[in-house]
Formats: C-alpha cells, sequence, structure tokens
C-alpha cells in the first residue's frame, strides 16, 4: 500500500465518470471474477501495457485477483491510489480499468493508466478522453507513461529512491 494521500487534504477525484457506452465507477474486491474474465481475455493486450518489464497479467490466478482488487478497493477509501472499473452501461460487463498511482519518477506527482477489453478496442479513445478530462481537473502533475510519455523516455527518467 502506498504511504501517503495522492491528494490535498478536502480534495477527491469524481468516484463516477462516464463516456460513450461506458461507465466508471471505483474498483471493489466484489469485481473480481468479472474483472478478472476481462483481465484474462484481454491478457496478450495488457501485458506491457503498465510496465514494459511486467509481464501481468501472466500466472495471475483469481484468489491473487481478488488481493489485488481489494487493495484496490482500499486505497481509494485511503485516498492513496484510485482506480476504476469501466463497465458497459447497464453494468453488467467489465470494459476495463483505469488507474492513477503515485509517480515513482521525480518531477511527477502521479501516473496514470487505463486498459480496455479486448474486442472493444474502439473503446480506447473515448475512456481515454474522459480520462484525461477526469485527470486534468485534479491538482496533479500527472505522468502518462506509454501513452504521452514513451517507455523509453518514462524509463530513461529519474527514479525515486526506493523507501525501506
Amino acid at each position: 500500500m502506498y504511504k501517503r494521500p495522492l491528494l490535498p487534504h478536502g480534495i477527491r477525484p469524481p468516484e463516477t465518470f462516464a463516456g460513450p457506452g461506458f461507465i466508471a465507477r471505483p474498483l471493489r474486491l466484489t469485481d473480481a471474477e468479472d474483472d478478472f474474465e476481462a483481465v484474462i481475455a484481454s491478457a496478450d493486450r495488457l501485458r506491457g501495457a503498465m510496465d514494459p518489464d511486467d509481464p501481468w497479467p501472466e500466472g495471475l490466478s483469481l484468489h491473487e485477483n481478488r488481493v489485488d482488487l481489494g487493495w484496490h478497493e482500499r486505497e481509494f477509501t485511503a485516498g492513496h491510489s484510485y482506480a476504476w472499473t469501466v463497465r458497459d452501461r447497464a453494468d453488467s460487463l467489465t470494459l476495463g480499468c483505469c488507474y492513477l498511482y503515485p509517480a515513482d519518477r521525480a518531477g511527477f506527482d502521479a501516473m496514470a493508466f487505463w486498459w480496455v477489453r479486448s474486442g472493444h478496442e474502439g473503446l480506447d479513445a473515448p475512456l481515454g478522453a474522459a480520462f484525461r478530462d477526469l485527470l486534468e481537473k485534479l491538482p496533479l502533475d500527472t505522468a502518462l507513461p506509454g501513452r504521452e510519455l514513451s517507455w523509453t523516455a518514462w524509463t530513461a527518467w529519474t527514479a525515486l529512491p526506493q523507501r525501506a
């Protein structure tokens, strides 16, 4: 878990946001099965999407996904990081996720990522636009590694020291 609030006291991102064909709301432990299905269905597209050296979701089990989603839910509640599940308008199908984490590189407050489920790639641009709009309203200098900042540039950026 992250150790400090990501945003200044009294400021929180919206719980929900929406766009054409989707709604986004906080990712919860109760979403684990639907989220796992979407992740596994999209595994080839997700590998390296949030870190070029990370094999996630390779080998991910439903149990590990439950642990991850419990962590995401707690972090959202604590204000230390934020994760939204992206769902169809009927809230019956997981279409992807959006994440806002503390940055691990100097010069940025936060880093943000999103992904869409395989077979729904046309949602990437409208989801990205809606998520960027949300991010622009927050008092953070947010990087979009792998999107607006190449992975080469991001990995070359000075990493923050690891805390024990």
